[in-house]
């Protein structure tokens, strides 16, 4: 427990504030769950000498990471080398028609037990019955900011509904210690007739909350906006009146041309960038560099773990970063710091909690993990000096599962590697219990309905 005053110390410390800050025999100074002071381990405990040290050997301390995008789940592995909308009709929708409470609730202890144990301490996630999802949370130790996956239209009314979005915000909003918060989510504008999207709008304004949605991530998406609002998505959803929320996050936005990033660069528009998941269903490449460049907030998002197919942030920084060079065929494009702010102090702006998290400065939460570097991945390891390679290290080798210890509110949920907050065994152990009787209700159901789940893209008449 780190309620009390504590030290806690690594071989180096990467603050990721605006210098990206190394300090070499790194120390951080915590109490009641807030970094009091940032410096090297002889100033901190000569300025807080009651407090406890605790010194990580071969270690590199740095803020948690931040998941902006992610959907709980358990069909990993299941639904594998389709186009998006054969994958969406015919595995994850007809998921979302049987799924039970008590499914989703498991769901989301698994997968926050993968982010603890992979380094991060955030996740923004859209899911089901997000009761149990806050419940997980809480219990883990994690941040989380929950999205319910609504659906406000007669095709879509197997999903959440925007009443059941507001009864969340009212039970679990900024609960937990302020751990959980809640915003108004709609799985894509085209899951909404006009009063569903009026009223989500209308939520996010009256409780001050965020709005999220997927939008633009397949091409195929902009000409459906031109046909039904005669402009491209980014000018029909400003037209809508989205863009008047506190703040909107968009997931994907890979289909974004120039107009539409000078459009949301002028609104408190953010972005959750899902390289894995955009390459892994052939959805394109989101022009990040373009859009940081305007000033939009970018995080960096994994998906869900069956379009990814997990949670490991680490290897997301990663693969944004060769996405971006591949891109643009630059070898300098998407740098080791910018994929590292991208996954801390950027994801921290882009879901609106840069004043809390995301870095390793006084006054914010301590949210803090620490990356082994006594590992075959990590070395050479230079954390100074003219072969400084730290962050590349951390972007280009590390995996979550090098990540010793991970840390919420100054309280520590992973030490050694090892879940303390959960019985990992336990949590595995019931997704493996429901998982065969919810994928044989979901076979019942395709086998009534062949064709799979309506999606936008049938018209009226179509089979």
């Amino acid at each position: 427990m780190t309620k009390a005053g504590m030290i806690l110390a690594g071989e180096s410390l990467l603050t990721m504030g605006d210098a990206n800050s190394v300090i070499t025999g790194g120390a951080v100074a915590i109490e009641d769950g807030r970094i009091l002071a940032v410096g090297t381990l002889d100033d901190i405990k000569t300025a807080y000498p009651a407090f406890t040290v605790k010194k990580l050997a071969n270690t590199v301390l740095m803020p948690g990471l931040i998941n902006a995008h992610a959907h709980s789940g358990f069909l990993r592995g299941t639904a594998e080398h389709l186009p998006v909308w054969d994958w969406l009709t015919m595995h994850i929708n007809p998921m979302h028609r049987v799924l039970q409470p008590h499914e989703a609730e498991a769901a989301s202890w698994l997968c926050y037990a993968e982010s603890a144990l992979g380094g991060t301490t955030t996740v923004v996630d859209m899911w089901r019955h997000m009761e149990g999802s806050a419940r997980a949370a809480d219990a883990i130790g994690m941040r989380l900011v929950a999205v319910p996956y609504v659906g406000e239209h007669p095709d879509y009314d197997y999903f959440d509904t925007l009443d059941m979005n507001e009864a969340l915000i009212e039970t679990w909003h900024r609960k937990a210690g302020g751990r959980v918060n809640v915003w108004v989510g709609l799985e894509h504008l085209f899951y909404a007739d006009e009063a569903g999207q009026q009223r989500a709008i209308a939520m996010a304004k009256r409780y001050k909350t965020g709005f999220h949605t997927h939008c633009s991530e397949a091409d195929i998406e902009v000409a459906e906006f031109m046909t039904r609002y005669g402009k491209r998505p980014m000018f029909a959803l400003e037209e809508l009146g989205f863009f008047d929320t506190p703040r909107t996050m968009l997931a994907h936005a890979v289909w974004l041309d120039p107009a539409e990033v000078e459009l949301i660069s002028k609104y408190n528009v953010s972005v959750a960038h899902n390289p894995v998941s955009n390459m892994k269903l052939a959805s394109g490449i989101a022009p990040i560099a373009d859009m940081i460049a305007h000033g939009v907030a970018v995080g960096i998002g994994t998906d869900g773990e069956k379009e990814n197919n997990n949670f490991d942030m680490f290897e997301e920084m990663k693969v944004a970063s060769l996405l971006g060079k591949l891109k643009d065929r630059d070898a300098a494009a998407m740098d080791s710091w910018q994929c590292l702010r991208m996954a801390t102090i950027l994801g921290a702006k882009a879901i609106g909690l840069d004043h809390e998290i995301g870095s390793l400065e006084v006054g914010k939460r301590a949210d803090i993990i620490a990356v082994r570097t006594d590992t075959p991945r990590m070395t050479p390891f230079f954390a100074d000096g003219p072969y400084f390679n730290l962050q590349h290290n951390l972007v280009h080798a590390v995996r979550g599962g090098d990540v010793a210890m991970t840390m919420v509110d100054g309280e520590i949920l992973v030490e050694d590697g090892i879940l303390k907050t959960g019985d990992i065994q336990a949590i595995i152990a019931d997704i493996h219990t429901m998982a065969p009787a919810h994928f044989a209700r979901r076979a019942a159901w395709l086998a009534e309905h062949q064709d799979g789940t309506k999606q936008w893209t049938k018209k009226e008449g179509e089979a």
